[in-house]
């Protein structure tokens, strides 16, 4: 792998243009089919083989005009206090309203509150309801437009007229807030090289990539169905992974010129050594996104495989075109020196650096600091154990909104169960008498718990399928809610009828369901791979599981800190997101649990391989972890303070996965990088010693011989500078 890769570099020194011009090509491309491809992306959950989804399908087929997958809005009308809804008045506004958006485009039906009876108990609030002929993510800005518009008069006439439901969801736009993080790498970036030129190289580097694979996302959602925030997610991974390459390879660069090589020479070394350890770090957070395809979400696998994308981009351009980009700037990377910052390689200059201080420290102290950091992160873990899934809902928009104030109001004129209606399909197609059939389920379901109403059924066309609406007394995202769901599928059935529940908060109980169910097997095909390939790295068993065992404790530590910020509100005012606390997204767990596994290697390859680095090349082992950790905890800090930050900027996303994505990734990359990896590992690896890198010796003979460490091209390669040197021969 070193001998393929450090050819690789020099080639891409040497052909620096065509490598340059090849990437840009690609970008224009990129850009052109975004520009001329593109389609509206899509915030709808298909959760195939799921009792909710079945019974939409039924739906779909059975019942057209019950419009199953269509759009829907409700708009809420509150009279004045003193005042009712049916006054004269208020009735002709409230009507006027209702007329103006059946004229409204995309619109359906309206059902008004006064023919529905959906007026509260005060006679104060009342709501319409508003179906379109498309899908929800298919409504158009004109069409939501039309109903603020046409609400307006009602609401100058002094009643309160708030709309939600999915057909009202503003599409999140990417806004500089997302990509504040860019920034802040640019900062660190200067204040780790102390130099212009070697700071902008891999900011340059990423920006390409990520232009490339978001360009290619969004030309895609042309040809199918892409959620709104798969783009969103690419970019926040993409881009921090893309600047944390880049930066590991300038490192190494910088370090093989103070040696006095030239810079082909240079180039093809750090590539070598350097760039093996991101092709690994790369391969791993690949398997864990691609990984979730086990989960069988297709929502879930798209946006793993988007994001697996944009990081098999950012591998491939830190391999090729940085090199060709630093074929451009020479030993200028070592320049353009900013006052007030260091510029030299810390490895050669002989200082004692912060961080060999902190390796020693630890290694002299490894039982305190592992009792100390574990405790800690077992003590941030325990809001975990009140992890609560769900998917978002008004309920969780901002307080100021409309979607959440029309929540809000009929949460208070009908009770939370009318935020969550459940929709049982009755398929009595093999009944003698569907009508008999109907009535007796409806009689059932109004005796079960926690039941506020049951409609009478409503028949298709063909008279062999009912619909019945439940409204709960509890909240959608309640337990209450949930057993009354599983109650309902419960009921006995028989030979001729058969009963299933559907609608968004069925829906939600499925896919939380599925995605916990789902969680074991996807843990043990991402880890289990992961630990293949990093034993294929490291040459030992111990090394590999410390990684492991370390990754779980950063996940623990990350679900809590989520379910206190979000869950349960704690510093919530803080982070942005006062009044929006809720169950945690259904998907966060799992998808968390893959990119954090992937990154959480990235820092074990790059820090642990200038460990095996050391140790390999002779260095006794608590000296190897030291000179290792000294070595590579400089470039670590800066690629975890990067990620961190680009992570941060996310949590100002409209998008409520976004926004908790952001979160947990900015927490865990923290934590793992300075808890786990930069204070459990190297002490860990002290009290291991030499059996840090046992490996059975038939195991040994068995797996190939990767050469991360490129001791390959230390045998092959002189040691004195030589800008002729020959390339080596493949081994």
């Amino acid at each position: 792998m070193a001998t393929f890769l450090y050819r690789l570099g020099r080639f891409a020194f040497r052909r620096r243009r065509l490598v340059v011009l090849v990437w840009l090509g690609l970008l224009a491309t990129g850009v052109a089919g975004a520009a001329t491809l593109s389609g509206p992306t899509a915030d709808a959950f298909s959760i195939p083989g799921t009792e909710s989804q079945r019974a939409a399908d039924l739906l779909g087929q059975r019942f057209p005009q019950a419009g199953a997958d269509a759009g829907s809005a409700r708009i809420v009308f509150q009279a004045p206090d003193g005042q009712k809804l049916a006054d004269p008045a208020n009735a002709a506004q409230v009507r006027q309203s209702l007329a103006r958006i059946t004229d409204a485009p995309q619109v359906a039906r309206v059902l008004d509150p006064f023919t529905a009876k959906a007026i509260s108990a005060d006679g104060r609030t009342g709501y319409a309801q508003v179906t379109y002929d498309v899908r929800a993510q298919e409504v158009t800005p004109e069409a939501q437009e039309a109903v603020a518009t046409a609400v307006e008069p009602a609401r100058a006439a002094g009643l309160t007229v708030e709309y939600g439901g999915d057909a009202m969801q503003v599409q999140d736009e990417q806004s500089l807030t997302e990509v504040i993080g860019l920034g802040v790498a640019a900062v660190v970036l200067l204040i780790t090289f102390g130099s212009l030129i070697a700071a902008g190289l891999p900011l340059l580097s990423a920006i390409i990539g990520i232009g490339i694979g978001v360009s290619a996302i969004t030309a895609a959602t042309g040809f199918m169905d892409i959620g709104s925030g798969t783009p969103i997610l690419a970019l926040m991974i993409g881009l921090a992974v893309s600047i944390d390459y880049a930066l590991f390879i300038m490192s190494r660069y910088r370090h093989e010129l103070s040696t006095g090589l030239e810079p082909e020479e240079a180039v093809g070394r750090a590539v070598g050594t350097a760039g093996s350890a991101v092709v690994f770090a790369g391969l791993t957070v690949v398997i864990a996104l691609a990984g979730l395809f086990v989960v069988d979400i297709p929502f879930l696998t798209q946006m793993g495989l988007a994001a697996a994308f944009t990081v098999v981009l950012a591998v491939a351009i830190a391999v090729t075109l940085l090199p060709a980009l630093l074929g451009f700037a020479g030993r200028r990377v070592l320049g353009g020196r900013i006052p007030g910052l260091r510029s030299g390689d810390p490895e050669a200059s002989g200082r004692m650096s912060a961080g060999r201080r902190w390796g020693r420290f630890v290694t002299r102290r490894p039982v305190a600091v592992l009792l100390v950091t574990v405790l800690g992160l077992g003590a941030l873990a325990i809001p975990a154990t009140d992890l609560e899934l769900g998917l978002p809902d008004d309920s969780t928009a901002a307080p100021d909104s409309t979607q959440r104030k029309a929540y809000d109001l009929l949460s208070e004129g009908f009770g939370p169960g009318f935020n969550g209606p459940l929709m049982v399909v009755v398929d009595a197609a093999g009944s003698a008498d569907p009508q008999t059939a109907a009535s007796a389920t409806a009689t059932a379901v109004r005796g079960l718990a926690d039941v506020t109403m049951v409609t009478p059924p409503t028949f298709n066309p063909a008279g062999d399928t009912a619909l019945l609406t439940v409204i709960p007394a509890s909240g959608p995202s309640t337990t209450q809610t949930r057993d009354l769901v599983q109650a309902i599928r419960a009921l006995p059935e028989n030979d001729s009828t058969e009963v299933a529940v559907t609608g968004a908060t069925a829906i939600s109980i499925d896919i939380s369901d599925k995605l916990r169910d789902a969680l074991v097997p996807y843990l043990a095909l991402v880890v289990g791979l992961a630990f293949l390939l990093l034993m294929l790295v490291f040459r030992s068993l111990l090394v590999p599981l410390k990684a492991t065992l370390g990754f779980l404790l950063t996940v623990a530590a990350t679900f809590g800190a989520v379910v206190a910020v979000f869950q349960w509100g704690w510093l919530a005012g803080l982070f942005g997101i006062d009044g929006q606390t809720g169950p945690v997204m259904s998907m966060l767990p799992i998808f968390l649990v893959g990119v954090v596994f992937g990154l959480a290697m990235d820092y074990q390859i790059f820090l642990v391989t200038r460990m095996r680095e050391e140790h390999v090349h002779g260095t006794a082992p608590r000296t190897a972890v030291v000179d290792g950790f000294a070595h590579g905890a400089r470039v670590v800090t800066a690629a975890a303070v990067i990620m961190t930050a680009v992570f941060s900027g996310f949590i100002l996303s409209g998008q409520t996965l976004i926004r908790e994505m952001g979160f947990g990734l900015a927490l865990a990359v923290a934590i793992d990088a300075f808890v786990v990896r930069m204070t459990i590992v190297p002490a860990v690896m002290a009290l291991l010693g030499r059996h840090a890198w046992y490996l059975p010796r038939w195991l040994d003979r068995l797996l190939p011989n990767v050469d991360v460490e490129g001791e390959t091209l230390r045998h092959n390669l002189p040691t004195t500078p030589n800008p002729r040197t020959p390339e080596p021969a493949i081994h």
